[in-house]
């Protein structure tokens, strides 16, 4: 499982001219399933989410009980190394990948983090306004 969590002072998610997620001074999370994932990543990622410090002061989304703006992103797990066109083949399916964002998102709102998601497997449109920039990437 592979995420981009960028922090933000804004982000929103539209899908066919609809806002479907926004927040505010909190963290964008980009996240990818993988083929060969364990069936625990999913409870590293939450931890690594809510836990990470990357907000202002070195605090973390837990600290501050700020919002996350979770969007499924299959392409984090495209391969470039030969040609000109990526390769999918280590992002896991979609009937696969869209339980396991459904779990990240549970694990966040049972830690009490307010989650505003973007639609899986729907065209959307990403804002950010990116603080800092402050982005990592995380692999688990």
């Amino acid at each position: 499982m592979k995420a981009v969590l960028t922090r933000v002072s804004s982000a929103s998610v539209e899908v066919e001219g609809e806002i479907v997620g926004e927040i505010h001074d909190g963290l964008l999370a980009l996240v990818g399933v993988g083929r060969e994932d364990s069936p625990e990543a999913w409870e590293t990622m939450v931890r690594k989410i809510a836990e990470l410090r990357v907000l202002e002061d070195e605090k973390s989304v837990s600290d501050l009980n700020a919002p996350v703006l979770l969007v499924s992103q299959f392409t984090l797990h495209g391969r470039t190394a030969k040609g000109r066109r990526p390769s999918w083949s280590d992002a896991a399916p979609g009937e696969v990948a869209e339980p396991v964002i459904q779990k990240i998102a549970e694990g966040l709102k049972a830690r009490g983090i307010p989650v505003e998601q973007g639609r899986f497997g729907a065209m959307m449109k990403v804002a950010s306004v990116n603080e800092g920039p402050f982005t990592v990437l995380v692999e688990c």
